[in-house]
C-alpha cells in the first residue's frame, strides 16, 4: 500500500464469476457426440436413402450439431438469454432461406 496521498487509487480486485462453466470432461463429451453425428452424416450420404428422407435426416443431424456448437463452444447456453434469442432469430432465418432455396430447385418435388 502506498503512503503517498497523491497516488492514484488502486483498482478493486476482479470479482470471481459465480456462473457455471463447463469442465474439460464436458467439452470432450460434446466433442465426441459431434464426431458421432458427423460419422452418421457421412454414413447417410453413402446410404441408399435418397430424396427428401435423406435431406430431412441430414438437416436434423446438422441442426443438432449446430445447437451443440453454439450452446457449448460459443457459450450461448451459459450467457444471457437475449444473446441466445438473437442468435436463434438469425438461425431460423438462415434455415428458412435454405428450405426456400431447396423448394425453388424442386428437391422435394420428385
Amino acid at each position: 500500500m502506498s503512503l503517498d496521498p497523491h497516488a492514484p487509487p488502486r483498482p478493486a480486485p476482479p470479482v470471481a464469476h459465480a456462473e457455471y462453466h463447463p469442465s474439460t470432461r464436458e467439452y470432450v463429451r460434446v466433442g465426441l457426440i459431434l464426431i458421432a453425428l458427423t460419422c452418421i452424416e457421412v454414413w447417410l450420404s453413402y446410404s441408399s436413402i435418397d430424396g427428401w428422407k435423406l435431406i430431412a435426416l441430414l438437416l436434423t443431424c446438422t441442426l443438432i450439431k449446430f445447437l451443440m456448437v453454439v450452446g457449448y463452444f460459443m457459450h450461448l447456453k451459459f450467457d444471457n438469454g437475449r444473446f441466445s434469442r438473437l442468435f436463434a432469430l438469425g438461425a431460423v432465418g438462415a434455415f428458412t432461406l435454405y428450405v426456400v432455396v431447396l423448394l425453388m430447385f424442386g428437391v422435394w418435388g420428385h
